[in-house]
């Protein structure tokens, strides 16, 4: 594709991201004008209005925007890394780590006596994961050793889970262990902001960087070692970068799945088959899928706590029988 083709892809999804951002920021159950909610957003004192614009619509946009970005980057680069077009960031474990690690915190009651223990803790286990996939690796560039490594953690990882809900002594503890790993954006406020953001985008950084490695090796890893494409050093910017961009987004979130899956096959036949072209197209529509996943939840059902985690799970059960009817035709 030439430039001018790709720019003709990001610039409506730039426009599309933008226009649901806008979107999110009005849509909610206190009915507010357009004019006076974006007068809100601008304005000081404690005005019921400002309060509502600044901390509840503001930070649920912009931890919807941030984490449909790394969650689409993110699988978008796994896939590319591992080879595998049904590689997403549960793959190398990171997902359910830092879901336990948040478990953990509501289980043993930390989370009700420091206020962000539980965020802290998902992305202590999110870190945790990373370390042990490339201990287990060691020193091998076998993609599959990586694959296989993360397999093991995240079955690890979902038995303790398992286990924290069956030893829970709390019928309440247990709701609430299940509520957040349903995955939700309520009641976020500016402080999960400015304790996530800083991670997704550091973590954005280091996915970003792999795109011109990552080329080099959609030819092969024996063309990319030729090329003097470090694989190690690219295995590790992927993980540490999902670790740092998707635990922050677990750890304020909750699990958000299919979001990494869908968002790169999708847009891959709009921007081509070079990794480095797929990766802000992925963040852009992991953005936009995010955002209007959310702003269906207030629309549709405004009176129901519907988990944003079923509903990227109900979007992403389609999208698999899609890729195994496709898979079928091609076999045949």
């Amino acid at each position: 594709m030439t430039p001018r083709a790709t720019a003709l892809v990001y610039l409506p999804l730039m426009l599309l991201v933008a226009l649901l951002f806008v979107g999110s920021l009005l849509v909610g159950p206190a009915g507010i004008g357009i004019a006076r909610a974006l007068e809100a957003l601008w304005s000081g004192g404690a005005d019921p209005i400002v309060l509502v614009m600044q901390e509840i619509r503001l930070p649920r946009a912009i931890l919807a925007a941030a984490i449909g970005a790394v969650l689409g980057l993110s699988g978008a680069v796994l896939q590319g890394l591992l080879r595998n077009p049904l590689a997403e960031p549960g793959v190398v474990g990171v997902t359910s780590a830092a879901s336990f690690g948040a478990v953990l915190a509501i289980y043993s009651g930390l989370s009700a006596s420091l206020p962000f223990a539980l965020p802290l803790m998902a992305m202590t286990g999110a870190f945790l994961a990373v370390f042990l996939v490339n201990a287990l690796a060691g020193r091998s560039q076998d993609t599959l050793t990586v694959i296989l490594a993360g397999v093991a953690i995240t079955t690890l990882c979902g038995a303790l889970t398992s286990l924290a809900l069956n030893l829970s002594p709390n019928p309440f503890a247990a709701a609430e262990i299940v509520f957040w790993m349903m995955g939700s954006l309520a009641d976020r406020s500016m402080d999960h902001v400015r304790l996530a953001l800083p991670f997704i985008l550091v973590g954005a950084g280091l996915l970003l960087a792999t795109g011109p490695a990552l080329d080099g090796l959609s030819l092969g890893e024996d063309v990319a070692r030729t090329l003097g494409i470090g694989l190690t050093r690219t295995r590790l910017l992927a993980t540490l970068g999902t670790a740092c961009g998707v635990g922050a987004a677990t750890a304020v979130a909750g699990a958000i799945g299919f979001v990494g899956l869908v968002v790169p096959h999708l847009l891959r036949p709009l921007v081509g088959s070079l990794p480095s072209r797929l990766l802000p197209a992925s963040a852009l529509g992991g953005a936009a899928l995010v955002l209007t996943a959310d702003i269906g939840i207030r629309v549709v059902m405004p009176e129901r706590d519907l988990k944003l985690g079923v509903v990227t799970a109900l979007l992403g059960v389609p999208f698999f029988l899609w890729l195994v009817l496709r898979a079928r035709r091609e076999i045949s």
